[in-house]
């Protein structure tokens, strides 16, 4: 921004004559310095109006920091070194980012506030949803032909036109609420006059309201011109005393930008009024001892010193009293013995005595206010209580509540004064020493070594933060990736398996801190190391993912913070997690989120976890052949295409849960399709409700796979129906949407609140195709603060059965209760038998009731067998599942 000269330069044109020393330099944040979201592009930056004055020996290199909108090519500027950009503003006060835009694109201003606003500054700085009006078209009031800003003006909902609300009649005492418009007086006198000649016609599509916006910036080719690309570097900014940019958002005054002492920092709504003021009640009334003085008065006052009040003939008599009241020379220097001299000579002279009567033969101090007397100043410490306090500094350092602990005769307030005093005598020691024998000489650079391999460094070169490593050992090795070959090695930041990094990285990671690490593979590793959890799938040169910095310091970047719990990769939204959090099979490593699931696992026996899959073949409390019953069967010699990215999406699928019948089912066609519940929803346990599946989920056909088996859910934004598994591999979009509740029906909605957001929770299951990016979904394994999933709130919500009104078999037989009264038996029926001639019989155990008759051709037309009977004959269930029948009701049945 600006250079300067030494601090202590004189001010004026006699300043201007020394040499610069100092810089002003704009700050930019890297958007992982000040969120915790991550950002992957390295070059994005974001700004802030915040400066500082720095030495000009801290500058490192020279940047190009330039606005999104000015770059033609983007990534073409991202491949030049040290290229950043910018779209948005980080305010550090206020903690809040902002847009940008540039000057010239507002437009909903006055003339003359505009033009002020585009001559002096580049760019304007405003909330997201101001955007819009800023830079919309002129606003007029219809009545006065004056501009109205969006806060005192309203918009006629029919004619389109702004009005202020003091210019309507009656004035508008405060905007509609929101869903609800205003319509001006003309507006609604000819629409009455429609509705009473009963010519009111359907009102069409709605029209887009046009703006003046800045279009869409588009996504074709880039152009790779290296003549405009060396005119943005070059190009010109306007500043308006060294700022680029001004904030002009929701809370500023248009008239106060003509005032060049206006402020352009950001700023948030105001604080006052009756909603931010404290109500604090009246004093209550005590009773007093009439003999005390009530503090708070003069007379009350205890004086510290009355220098300020004595005439020069006391101060001076005080002088020459000091001198006779101590010999000890190192005494007279004390700070607490000089303050309570002046506080006894003080109280002398108030109470009119001569300053001959005080004396320092007591230590001891009598206060007004204090039931007790206090020392001044604190006793002598022996040699022994300062040997036990250096030794203990050498061990704790300055944590003073441990060096206390060790000296163990002192209080905490004493060992804090003493600890001020003893640093200082101890700076003291230092500075007499250099003025004796002078400044001593600098010790040999630090060595460095390697914390895998061992290795042993030499003394670090002559850099100013000492980053380089002139002489690394022969066998030196980069902590990120790998290499052994480079002709300058930098520091490395802590984490890191070597201490060191070659050019490349340790470049990347002043500049742009970004590293590339490579992770390390198991059997290059010695036996005694403990192994990091491998990725599977991971490219060897993919990212690791690091945790946010926090810091903001000027003087050095700080280091990565590595975790040293081991990361796993959840195959359901392939994000990388702690052990714990994301579990791992012991026998089929499947690895998923433990929300996902309903795993609740104790944290000693996170490593033995072993899936529901496996753990049946070992209790076999279900069925052993784990195909989902809401799936389509895959048939023998058909094989299933599986499109690009499938088995990647795929892998989810292993995730089952058992049914009420012993069967499987994939959790997410259990979750996803309405109708079924669970016994334990916070565990997804056991799957209820196969039964009452609608006949036309079992009976429409997959618009994925074309297969009319298994059950289908419907897209929720188109009419395109498939089962969850193929959307699942062709990459669906899979979660949860929170959609607010009326107050009228709050009594009658389930709501639920994640991540704060309240309201009636939905499954959303949509397809690719579709924009998603204006809808907040939350993901599967989205977790809220209090660590439980989004699938997991919505299936403790919406998804128990009503384990308290009935048991298991009483709940199994409600739901066959509408097949038996609907006749949905008589649907398996051939074409050519008699409806009319009633409700059919079983020959063998003569039943009326049963969900399903079936022919039995050997006996002719007239004869049949009920669903029991008919399994016991077949003697398979692989013979009900060919006839198009979910097992799920056989084995109910049977039961």
């Amino acid at each position: 921004m600006e250079f300067l000269p030494p601090e202590d330069a004189p001010k004026g044109a006699e300043g201007k004559l020394y040499f610069y020393s100092r810089v002003r330099l704009a700050w930019y944040y890297r958007p992982s310095d000040v969120s915790d979201r991550p950002v992957t592009d390295s070059r994005l930056l974001l700004a802030a109006i915040y400066s500082e004055v720095c030495d000009i020996n801290q500058l490192r290199a020279k940047c190009h920091v330039v606005h999104r909108d000015k770059i033609s090519d983007l990534s073409g500027w991202k491949k030049r070194p040290d290229r950043f950009y910018f779209n948005r503003l980080f305010d550090p006060y206020i903690k809040k980012e902002f847009e940008i835009i540039q000057a010239t694109d507002v437009r909903n201003l006055p003339d003359n506030i505009r033009d002020t606003l585009t001559s002096r500054y580049e760019y304007v700085v405003a909330e997201k949803e101001v955007i819009p009006d800023l830079t919309d078209v002129l606003r007029l009031c219809d009545t006065c032909q004056v501009w109205c800003p969006s806060p005192d003006s309203v918009q006629c909902d029919r004619c389109k036109r702004f009005f202020h609300m003091r210019c309507v009649q009656p004035p508008l005492a405060a905007k509609p609420s929101r869903g609800y418009g205003w319509t001006c007086a003309p507006c609604s006198k000819r629409h009455e006059e429609e509705v009473d000649s009963r010519d009111v016609r359907p009102i069409g599509p709605v029209i887009p309201k046009k703006t003046n916006a800045p279009a869409a910036r588009g996504r074709g080719r880039p152009r790779k011109d290296r003549t405009q690309a060396e005119k943005e570097e070059k190009m010109a900014i306007k500043h308006f005393r060294m700022w680029p940019f001004r904030y002009f958002g929701q809370y500023t005054v248009a008239e106060d930008t003509l005032d060049p002492e206006d402020l352009i920092f950001p700023r948030a709504a105001t604080r006052l009024g009756p909603k931010f003021q404290a109500n604090v009640p009246a004093e209550p009334e005590m009773d007093l001892d009439p003999e005390q003085d009530e503090r708070g008065g003069d007379n009350t006052i205890e004086v510290l010193s009355a220098i300020n009040i004595l005439t020069e003939a006391e101060v001076a008599e005080m002088e020459a009293c000091k001198t006779r009241l101590s010999s000890d020379k190192k005494l007279r220097t004390s700070v607490d013995w000089l303050t309570e001299v002046i506080h006894r000579f003080s109280m002398a002279a108030l109470a009119a005595k001569p300053m001959s009567s005080v004396n320092m033969r007591s230590s001891i101090r009598t206060e007004k206010w204090k039931k007790h007397e206090t020392r001044y100043t604190d006793k002598e410490w022996s040699v022994e209580e300062v040997a036990a306090f250096e030794d203990a500094i050498a061990a704790h350092g300055p944590e003073l509540r441990a060096v206390r602990d060790e000296i163990g005769t002192r209080s905490i307030y004493e060992v804090v004064r003493f600890y001020g005093h003893w640093k200082c005598a101890k700076l003291g020691e230092t500075n007499l020493d250099i003025l004796e024998h002078g400044v001593p000489a600098k010790q040999p650079g630090k060595q460095y070594k390697s914390m895998a391999e061992g290795l042993v460094g030499q003394h670090v070169g002559d850099d100013n933060e000492g980053s380089i490593i002139s002489q690394p050992s022969k066998s030196a090795t980069c902590g990120a990736c790998r290499t052994r070959d480079s002709r300058t090695w930098w520091k490395a930041p802590k984490g890191l398996s070597t201490s060191i990094l070659c050019d490349t990285c340790g470049t990347n990671w002043r500049k742009y801190a970004d590293l590339n690490v490579r992770p390390i593979r198991e059997e290059s590793l010695p036996a005694t190391k403990k192994v990091v959890e491998k990725r599977e799938g991971t490219p060897l040169t993919g990212p690791v993912a690091k945790r946010p910095r926090t810091s903001t310091s000027a003087h050095s970047t700080p280091p990565p913070v590595v975790s040293a719990i081991p990361q796993l990769r959840c195959m359901a939204c392939l994000k990388n997690g702690p052990l714990g959090k994301v579990l791992k099979c012991k026998q089929c490593e499947f690895r998923v989120h433990a929300g996902a699931v309903g795993a609740i696992v104790d944290p000693e026996s996170v490593d033995a976890w072993v899936c529901e899959l496996c753990q049946n073949e070992e209790t076999q409390e279900a069925s052993l052949n784990s195909d989902c019953l809401l799936c389509p069967r895959e048939r023998k010699g058909v094989v299933k295409k599986v499109p690009p990215g499938g088995p990647a999406l795929e892998s989810f699928l292993h995730a089952h849960k058992p049914t009420e019948g012993q069967g499987w089912t994939h959790v997410l066609c259990s979750v996803f399709i309405p109708e079924l519940t669970f016994t334990d929803a916070p565990r997804l346990r056991v799957v209820e409700g196969l039964s009452t599946i609608s006949r036309h989920r079992w009976t429409t056909k997959c618009s994925l796979c074309g297969d009319s088996q298994g059950a289908v859910i419907r897209c929720s934004d188109c009419s395109k129906e498939y089962h969850a598994s193929c959307a699942w591999r062709h990459g669906h979009k899979f979660g949860f949407e929170i959609q607010p509740v009326k107050s009228s029906r709050r009594e009658t909605t389930i709501t639920t609140t994640f991540k704060g957001e309240s309201g009636c929770m939905s499954a959303v299951i949509s397809c690719k195709e579709h924009d998603h990016s204006k809808r907040d979904i939350y993901g599967i394994c989205e977790t809220s603060e209090g660590g439980e999933t989004a699938l997991q709130v919505y299936c403790q919500a919406y998804k128990q059965a009503q384990v308290g009104q009935a048991h298991a078999l009483l709940r199994k037989a409600r739901r066959l209760d509408p097949l038996l009264l609907n006749n949905i038996r008589l649907e398996t029926l051939p074409h050519h038998a008699d409806l009319n001639a009633g409700d059919p019989e079983c020959f063998r155990c003569h039943t009326h009731f049963s969900p399903a008759f079936y022919p039995v051709a050997r006996l002719g037309d007239d004869a049949f067998t009920c669903h029991t009977c008919h399994f016991r004959e077949t003697e398979a269930l692989g013979m009900l599942e060919k006839e198009n029948l979910v097992g799920e009701t056989s084995m109910m049945v049977t039961t």
